[in-house]
C-alpha cells in the first residue's frame, strides 16, 4: 500500500516538476491514488465565462439605448424654444402639445382647400333642414385616383338620384381628386320623416361607392404620375 501510494506520489510530483499539475484523490475501493476528474471545474469555468459575456453585453445594450434616448431628447430640445432648462417630463408634455396644435392647425388646412387624401374615401352627410316645405341640404364627397371617365360618371351619379344640385367643387394633388357636391332634395315630412332622409342618404353612399369601384378596377390609373404636385379648386356646377 506504502509502495503504491509513494509510486503515485512520485508521478505527482514528476507531473508537477514538468509544469502540468495532477490533482490526486484516493480511491477507497481500489486503496490507491487516481487522478481526479476536471469537468467540473471546466463547466464552472464556462459558466462564470458566459455570466460574465452576458453582463457585458447588457452593459453595452443599456450604454447604447442612454446614447440613443439622449440624442432624441437632444433634438426635441432644438425643435421646443426655450427648453434648455426644461427637465425630460416637462420636455415631452411640451412636444405632445405641439404636435396636438400642428394636427388641429393641419385639419384646419385641409378642410378649407379640399386637399385629396391619400386614401379613398366617400362621405354623404345632411348639413340643413327646412321643417317648412320638407327641403334637405345634403353635402357629398368623394376623394378618389383621376380616370378620364370620372366627371362623366358623377353626373350619371347626380342625376339617378334626383337631386337639386346646388354647388360642385373639385381639387386635385397629383394623381388625387377630390370633388364635393351639395344638394338639396324635398322629402315629406321634413324633420320628422327621418327613414326617408336615412334611404336617400344610403342611396347615395352607394351610388358613389359604385364610382370609387370603377376607378379600383383600373390599376393604370393608380400609378399616375405625382411629379406635378398642383393644387386646384374650382366650381364645376356647369359641367353637371
Amino acid at each position: 500500500m506504502n509502495c503504491q501510494i509513494s509510486g503515485n506520489l512520485g508521478g505527482f510530483y514528476e507531473n508537477e516538476a514538468n509544469g502540468v499539475p495532477q490533482n490526486l484523490v484516493l480511491d477507497s475501493e481500489k486503496g490507491e491514488l487516481v487522478k481526479a476528474s476536471g469537468r467540473v471545474g471546466k463547466k464552472t469555468g464556462k459558466s462564470e465565462g458566459k455570466s460574465i459575456a452576458a453582463l457585458k453585453s447588457h452593459s453595452e445594450a443599456e450604454r447604447r439605448r442612454r446614447e440613443r434616448i439622449n440624442a432624441h431628447l437632444a433634438t426635441l430640445r432644438n425643435l421646443v424654444p426655450s427648453s434648455d432648462k426644461m427637465d425630460k417630463a416637462a420636455l415631452l408634455a411640451e412636444v405632445i402639445c405641439q404636435v396636438k396644435q400642428l394636427k388641429e392647425t393641419a385639419s384646419h388646412v385641409s378642410e378649407s382647400f379640399f386637399i385629396p387624401l391619400d386614401s379613398d374615401e366617400i362621405r354623404v352627410e345632411t348639413i340643413a333642414e327646412n321643417a317648412g316645405d320638407g327641403t334637405c341640404l345634403f353635402k357629398a364627397s368623394i376623394c378618389c385616383e383621376y380616370r378620364p371617365e370620372l366627371l362623366s360618371d358623377l353626373r350619371q351619379v347626380i342625376n339617378s338620384l334626383n337631386v337639386n344640385l346646388v354647388k360642385s367643387e373639385i381639387s386635385t394633388l397629383g394623381s388625387r381628386v377630390k370633388n364635393i357636391f351639395v344638394f338639396t332634395n324635398v322629402i315629406d315630412g321634413g324633420h320628422a320623416n327621418i327613414e326617408a332622409r336615412e334611404i336617400l342618404l344610403t342611396s347615395a353612399r352607394h351610388a358613389f361607392s359604385s364610382v370609387l369601384d370603377k376607378v379600383s378596377a383600373f390599376p393604370e390609373y393608380s400609378t399616375y404620375s405625382n411629379k406635378r404636385q398642383r393644387i386646384s379648386c374650382f366650381d364645376t356646377s356647369s359641367l353637371l
